[in-house]
């Protein structure tokens, strides 16, 4: 009976070993990123002087295009793309804004569009390029900008140079 008592003692103490050991538990949790579009603009050149030659003051305009215009940097998250808007919003510009055009030659993201041609600059946003897709890289987007009927700019100093200067305002949406 001793023997019999061990044997069952034994025999439960490694069914129950055994089933402590082997007993697992497992579970999930969730991880969720509530993603929200976002963009961003970073600026450049924050600012950019025409200084005409004679040649431009024959032709009637001054004008920096390319790497000498204004660039900025814009990026977005949003599948639905974005869209860089510029303005010239001074309450007394002195450049006039009929006088004062802009362009970019940088091409449109897929399913976006580009202000390819000239076009003078307005107190209201006006769309420079666009994508219809999210631009994770940051895209470098370079706005020409030209200053037209140079002779109408006065030398106030007589001799010197007089600065006139404008402020454009760039914005970037999501679409």
């Amino acid at each position: 009976m001793k023997r019999m008592l061990l044997a069952l003692f034994v025999t439960l103490g490694l069914v129950g070993g055994a089933v402590a050991s082997f007993a697992a538990t497992s579970g999930t949790a969730n991880v969720t990123l509530a993603a929200n579009a976002n963009t961003m603009v970073d600026i450049l050149d924050p600012s950019v002087t025409l200084s005409p030659s004679a040649t431009d003051y024959d032709n009637d305009y001054v004008e920096a295009t390319g790497a000498s215009g204004l660039r900025v940097r814009v990026k977005s998250n949003s599948s639905t793309g974005m869209s860089l808007l510029v303005r010239c919003a001074d309450a007394s510009p002195q450049i006039a804004l009929n006088d004062l055009l802009v362009r970019t030659q940088t091409p449109a993201g897929s399913g976006g569009s580009t202000l390819g041609s000239y076009t003078a600059i307005t107190a209201s946003n006006q769309a420079l390029w666009s994508t219809g897709v999210a631009q994770h890289p940051w895209q470098t987007v370079t706005t020409d900008v030209r200053v037209r009927n140079l002779g109408t700019y006065d030398d106030a100093s007589g001799g010197g140079t007089t600065n006139y200067t404008n402020t454009l305002t760039y914005t970037v949406i999501t679409l």
